[in-house]
This record gives C-alpha cells, structure tokens and sequence, in this order.
C-alpha cells in the first residue's frame, strides 16, 4: 500500500509543480509589452475587483475563435463569464469580444479540432475542458 501511496502523491506532487509553472508563465506574459505570438492570446477584462490579464491558447474552428480551459487553476474562465465583455490582442492586433461559454453540439465540435498531447492531458492532471467563444463586438 506504502508504494501506491507515494506514487499517487508523486503524481499529485507533478501536477501541481506543472500547473503553478503555467499560471506563472500566462501570468507573467500577460504582463509583458509584446503580444503574444500564434497561437495564443492575451485576453483583458475588467470587473468589479479590477482590470486582470491572461494569456491562453487560442484555436479557431469554423472561422470562430476559442479558447479553452485546459487546466485546474481556471479563475480566468470564471471571470469572462462572468464579465464576458473583454479586449483581446492576437497577432498583434486589439480588438473587443464577447466570451461566451460552449456547450452541446459546439462543445462537441471544437473538442474535436482542439486536442491535446496524452501527455500534456497526464501533465496536467486530466481536468474537465470548458471552451469560450469570442465573438467579436
């Protein structure tokens, strides 16, 4: 039992190393000047606690852009939907959207053209993948 245990929080202990190293890293390049290069994108939005920034990957299928949650730490996907009105530069262009949550047949779609590595998938701890669409105002 003693060898299952230390391997499970071995793994625990990976995937929390992992995801603090990308909330780190989207948080430090939504702080820098230069935009993001493809295919992320910075994404800004203001609410009542103030104005955040987050830099998250971007697919687009269909000709609609999302973004997806991708891992545990996901305060950002609460926040646009909460405040779904938000600034995001892509290709060095800023322009403002609408995020707005996918679901259904959609969902279905954009899961479909939006995969991910297994092993980023084991990396990051399996966690339920949520999509936005940003729709441009």
């Amino acid at each position: 039992m003693k060898p299952l245990a230390i391997t499970v929080a071995g793994y625990l202990a990976l995937i929390l190393l992992f995801e603090v190293i990308v909330v780190v890293l989207g948080s430090r390049q939504a702080t820098e000047n230069e935009p993001p290069e493809a295919p992320f994108v910075a994404i800004e939005n203001r609410d009542e606690s103030g104005t955040h920034n987050v830099v998250v990957a971007a697919v687009e299928v269909d000709g609609a852009l999302y973004v997806s949650a991708n891992h545990w730490p996901r305060r950002w996907y609460h926040r646009l939907v909460e405040s779904p009105e938000v600034e995001v530069t892509r290709d060095g262009e800023r322009a403002s959207y609408r995020a707005l949550p996918v679901d259904g047949a959609e969902r279905e779609r954009v899961l479909s053209e939006y995969t991910l590595p297994f092993i980023v998938r084991i990396l990051t701890g399996f966690p339920p993948r949520a999509f936005l669409r940003l729709d441009p105002r």
